[in-house]
């Protein structure tokens, strides 16, 4: 797989603040060519600056003043009044035992977050809320206001980096939800507007263009990732998870991950299309997961398959009942103390398998009930069986 094609996505480790250097920030460096997931490792209060109110609403300007800006920066304006009350800033904390004294929680890692919803749930991205600690807890912070509270997780989607929370405590939301648009039938060229907390800085909004469409990135969890909307428009380590949005005010995409050698904004940006988000988050709030097409089988180690030298993925365990139980593939066998008998996959549907990322991008085309042809290895002898794929969380 082209390193070039996909580039390996790293966990940006973004600003870390201590007693001893606030105002300051220390930042990981991803080699050139990275692409870095946009969660900050802590949120930021000073970055050598102030970073001001949690997004305290800015003061309507005069029929004078407003009336003199172009029609265009009026636009903007209205954008933002629009849509800025429903962005709120994602704090992760976990529970830190300190010698002597009382447990406190300490903040691991912050992002963006959007109302999806009237029901009050909250979409981000995974990796904003991955838990860092057994003992994670999450704060949600809305505009103007700067009291934090608790949300616990609905549902995650690791492979589609996508997640939705939903307050402990019901409160009233004095915001409307962001209006859902399409990643469809966007254009190259068309302009974009991204409201997020880079470095902490609560209701930043930035501006750009969608510099390109049709591009794929891998998820933490190295699955690839199509349809996603690259743009030039400013975001940093905070913007994660919060809204993409066309010149009408609708969603489009939920911005993720850029491509940087420093891990700060370098003019290319990533969001995960709408498209993707519309079919993934109400799945997540109905059933708390997503499923996804499957073979119903446990994978060897990449480990394990370079130490038997393996071209293909060696199975190690097929789940009873499975679709490929009933194709006819087994689980590891052992014979004797060195001796192991399994079955090996090569291709799928003529495609080559030389890793579980290469599995993993031929089944995520897929869906529940459609019919592939697995060609694998067994005793030297390559086979080839329909597996007609079922779904698996």
């Amino acid at each position: 797989m082209s390193t070039s094609r996909f580039p390996r996505l790293v966990p940006f480790l973004g600003v870390a603040l201590c007693a001893a250097t606030v105002g300051h920030f220390a930042a990981s460096r991803p080699q050139a060519g990275d692409v870095a997931l946009l969660a900050a490792s802590a949120p930021v209060g000073t970055v050598g600056f102030s970073a001001g109110s949690s997004g305290a609403a800015q003061a309507l300007p005069s029929a004078e003043r407003l009336a003199s800006l172009r029609s265009d920066e009026r636009a903007t304006i209205e954008l933002f009044r629009r849509n800025s009350a429903a962005v709120v800033h994602i704090t992760n904390k976990a529970r830190v035992q300190r010698f002597l004294r009382n447990p406190v929680d300490m903040p691991v890692g912050s992002g963006t977050g959007f109302l999806w919803d009237e029901g009050g749930h909250i979409v981000t991205n995974y990796h904003v809320i991955e838990q860092q600690a057994r003992d994670s807890r999450y704060f949600v912070r809305f505009a103007g206001d700067d009291t934090e509270h608790e949300a616990e997780i609905v549902g995650v989607a690791p492979h589609r980096d996508l997640a939705v929370l939903r307050l402990v405590k019901p409160r009233e939301v004095n915001a409307r939800p962001i209006e859902i648009g399409s990643s469809a039938d966007l254009q190259v060229g068309q302009s974009v507007f991204a409201i997020g907390n880079p470095f902490g800085l609560d209701q930043t909004l930035t501006t750009g263009i969608i510099s390109g469409l049709g591009r794929e990135i891998r998820s933490v969890t190295d699955h690839k990732i199509s349809g996603v909307i690259q743009t030039d428009a400013a975001i940093n380590p905070g913007n994660s998870g919060g809204p993409l949005l066309d010149s009408s005010g609708r969603l489009i995409g939920v911005n993720t991950a850029i491509v940087s050698p420093s891990g700060a904004y370098a003019g290319i940006g990533f969001a995960v299309p709408a498209d993707t988000v519309k079919r993934v988050v109400p799945e997540l709030i109905e059933r708390g997961a997503v499923r996804r097409p499957g073979l119903g089988v446990v994978l060897l180690t990449p480990e394990i398959n370079a130490r038997l030298g393996l071209q293909g993925v060696g199975i190690e365990r097929v789940s009873e009942g499975s679709a490929a139980a009933t194709a006819g593939l087994k689980s590891l066998a052992r014979r004797g103390t060195s001796n192991v008998e399994l079955d090996e996959i090569v291709e799928i549907d003529g495609q080559p398998v030389r890793s579980a990322q290469n599995l993993f991008d031929v089944l995520d085309s897929k869906e529940a009930g459609d019919t592939v042809q697995v060609t694998f290895r067994r005793a030297g002898q390559l086979q080839t069986v329909p597996v007609r794929l079922q779904w698996i969380e």
